[in-house]
């Protein structure tokens, strides 16, 4: 889908050529650090997210887990094992499946553990190119620590650079009785981010969730902010939903038709789509773009990696300043904040 097509190359090559994109007006695009500036520094460190703010970042994003002591952690996997040293420091503490969970240990125990950049396999990066693994010292931090350090940079740089947390897998959460989503909540409240003007985004795959954040918890907490409804392919098994007694695979299928974008627009007021689920086969609109357009939703895609970059467009800048003049589309996921912004400047 998207970036497979082979076909009408040389027609989208010119619709996409320097010359007819630089023709056409720019459209404010807003920034989103991608587990801070991840490129650059291992994701979701203080380090990386420090970074991501002085590249000039709109928006950094803190994906959010739950610890066993029920602290919440900023960190993408429900997982340890592909960032950290918990092999090393626990080597008893693993599943029957092999994995050691974040929710397994308490905030003490996690803090002992060393971050690194992601591997796919024992010392094999996922990124090559990017931070060497094992160099460097960095740690896992709490949501409140995070968003001190956010708030005192925009006290001192007098901005204001905005969140993006995301809740993550809240059916796993609820499944050890923990009410994730209430906790990140109170969490915003008490850090003053009750209304949508106040540059907050909360993000979820678990669309079942955010109905229950925007019908129950939002009023429940007097707090009105912006909501975001992730989207994946349903054999990403990415969300689970209990049906009849028993957890199952969550099905997005009716996302991508008109009316499923007018249903996601009762409860949120964005998505968040994989940059592929908004062109079609010919590199134009997708249904699920234009009807989230002729909605005014927000609509911000991930994720945009120099390593990801389409083969067809001659650099990352190129992908980016189509994605922007050509598709219309004000905000996108990015690893490398500083190079999309310059990127949208030319």
């Amino acid at each position: 889908m998207g970036f497979q097509s082979t076909a009408s190359t040389k027609e989208l090559d010119e619709a996409s050529s320097s010359q007819q994109l630089s023709a056409l007006p720019p459209v404010p695009m807003t920034i989103i650090a991608h587990r801070g500036a991840s490129g650059h520094l291992p994701e979701h460190t203080m380090a990386s997210k420090a970074l991501a703010y002085g590249m000039g970042a709109d928006f950094i994003e803190q994906d959010v887990v739950m610890s066993k002591d029920n602290h919440l952690i900023v960190h993408h996997d429900l997982t340890l094992d592909a960032t950290t040293n918990v092999a090393t420091q626990f080597p008893n503490r693993q599943r029957q499946d092999g994995h050691f969970y974040v929710i397994d240990f308490t905030l003490a125990e996690l803090k002992t553990l060393s971050v690194s950049e992601r591997v796919t396999t024992p010392g094999k990066a996922k990124y090559p190119n990017r931070f060497p693994i094992n160099i460097g010292e960095f740690k896992l931090h709490t949501l409140a620590e995070e968003l001190t350090l956010i708030q005192a940079l925009n006290t001192s740089h007098g901005k204001q650079v905005g969140i993006y947390p995301e809740v993550k897998s809240p059916w796993f959460h609820h499944q050890a009785g923990k009410d994730i989503s209430l906790a990140v909540l109170q969490t915003l409240k008490a850090f003053g981010y009750t209304q949508k003007s106040d540059k907050v985004f909360l993000q979820s795959f678990d669309a079942n969730e955010l109905m229950r954040i925007n019908s129950e918890l939002l009023p429940k907490l007097k707090m009105n902010i912006a909501l975001v409804q992730l989207i994946a392919f349903t054999d990403w098994q990415e969300t689970k939903q209990r049906v009849g007694g028993k957890w199952q695979n969550y099905s997005y299928d009716w996302m991508f038709s008109a009316q499923g974008v007018a249903q996601i627009a009762r409860y949120a007021d964005g998505i968040g789509p994989w940059f592929p689920m908004l062109v079609d086969d010919n590199w134009q609109a997708s249904a699920l773009l234009t009807e989230a357009q002729r909605l005014n939703m927000t609509i911000h895609p991930y994720t945009f990696r120099i390593e990801d970059t389409p083969k067809r467009f001659a650099s990352f800048e190129h992908w980016l300043q189509y994605t922007n003049k050509k598709l219309g589309i004000t905000g996108v996921f990015t690893d490398f904040p500083a190079r999309a912004k310059s990127a949208l400047m030319h």
